[in-house]
């Protein structure tokens, strides 16, 4: 299991509503606790935090927009946009900040907007999800992606300017940022809403948007315990805020790499069997053959024929043919070392290359194989022939070596009685 996976297991291994429930009275605990500390103002440290969250919010924004270019979804395309949006607001204020030499960064409506935004984007992404899950048309749907944010950042704005500041600020009350409470709800549900999803949805992104979702509310039930401005309790909302976004980054690149992974992967690999490819087979010869080469060590190429493969398709259909042709990788691939390769070399052909092996013992390797596949106990009984080549005795050019084992397979074939296709005869030459 690769490490991303042992880690994604161990958190998904907690319940969904007790983490929430442990999660956010922790912060919140944690965040009252810190009202009463008395720190040294740096007003610094917040723009830099400020500033590197928004350069994570706008290259998650772009991780995003390439996931909804392969996946065609509705939900990473409102995503991507809200993060853009955020990360320029985040990345703006900071280096607006440092032009005016104002580092006053705990401005309620800036943090607000910005954290109510992005919890509207969440629950209105699952939402639409639910209802639209696919695009149809990219560029019609982006303009109005993008004309949603705008529009919904307007009207934050113009919503929050109309509250009474008694509403916004109130340092003595249970909760002195009473505003931050609206997005902490917002991101419960978003929580709620991408724990659920994970039923059906379970890749890193995906679990990523959960857990993210967590630290979200407790960044800002933390925010809402900050009494001054850049104290104790907004430097830990701070800090959550750019932990939930760099895990929403890692989860995406995680993704990424999953997906390069399997592109490489089907690059190189039979779709049907699951076996080497034509061209993964040419690059393990060429390769054992510079290696056979420098070593002066013999390497061996078998070429095995599924016998009878028309007869199976005519008399018990195609879905038998190729289920027959699975059976065959699956004996391949139980016997074979992990330094063979073992290729579909054809429609009805497959090949393993064996280094480090003389002729004598492919041969051995060979009637093991077909051994196998003639009693491998399944309906319809299915056969094989083989044939072999060796380097450098037989040559040493692909080509070469390819055609000597093909001709003798062919002439183990040919010896077949046809009376016998179905006697689990075992043909190796």
């Amino acid at each position: 299991m690769r490490t991303g996976e042992k880690v994604w297991s161990s958190l998904d291994s907690l319940p969904g509503a007790g983490l929430l429930l442990l999660g956010g009275s922790g912060f919140l605990v944690l965040a009252w606790t810190l009202r009463g500390l008395t720190v040294a103002r740096n007003p610094v440290l917040y723009v830099q935090l400020q500033f590197a969250s928004g350069l994570l919010a706008i290259i998650l924004a772009l991780a995003v927009l390439v996931r909804f270019l392969g996946t065609h979804g509705r939900l990473p395309l409102i995503l991507a946009c809200g993060f853009v949006i955020v990360g320029i607001t985040l990345v703006g204020s900071s280096l607006f900040s440092i032009l005016v030499s104002e580092f006053d960064l705990r401005d309620p409506m800036t943090w607000v907007i910005g954290r109510t935004l992005l919890a509207l984007l969440l629950v209105t992404a699952l939402v639409v999800e639910r209802r639209f899950p696919k695009t149809r048309n990219h560029d019609h749907e982006i303009i109005m992606a993008v004309a949603f944010v705008i529009l919904s950042t307007w009207f934050l704005v113009t919503a929050h300017g109309r509250l009474r500041a008694d509403l916004i600020v109130h340092p003595g009350g249970t909760f002195p940022r009473l505003g931050n409470l609206f997005p902490a709800g917002l991101f419960l549900l978003a929580a709620i809403g991408f724990q659920r999803r994970l039923r059906q949805k379970t890749s890193s992104f995906d679990r990523s948007l959960y857990y993210a979702a967590v630290l979200n509310v407790a960044s800002s039930l933390a925010a809402a315990q900050s009494a001054n401005n850049l104290d104790a309790p907004f430097a830990l909302a701070e800090i959550l805020q750019f932990s939930s976004y760099a895990l929403l980054l890692g989860g995406a690149l995680l993704d990424h790499l999953y997906l390069f992974e399997n592109v490489r992967h089907l690059a190189v690999s039979d779709p049907l069997t699951g076996l080497a490819n034509h061209s993964r087979l040419v690059d393990a010869l060429e390769a054992e053959i510079q290696r056979s080469r420098r070593t002066g060590r013999s390497f061996s190429v078998l070429l095995f024929d599924l016998d009878g493969l028309k007869q199976i398709n005519d008399n018990h259909g195609h879905l038998a043919g190729s289920s027959a042709l699975v059976r065959v990788a699956a004996v391949l691939r139980a016997n074979s070392r992990t330094i063979d390769t073992a290729a579909r070399y054809g429609g009805d052909e497959f090949a393993l290359v064996l280094p480090e092996t003389e002729m004598n013992a492919a041969q051995v390797v060979a009637r093991r194989i077909s051994n196998h596949v003639a009693r491998d106990g399944s309906f319809p009984s299915i056969t094989v022939s083989a044939g072999f080549s060796a380097c450098p005795q037989d040559g040493e050019e692909i080509e070469t070596l390819l055609s000597i084992a093909d001709q003798r397979l062919y002439r183990a074939k040919g010896r077949i009685d046809q009376k016998s296709l179905g006697a689990n005869l075992v043909h190796v030459d």
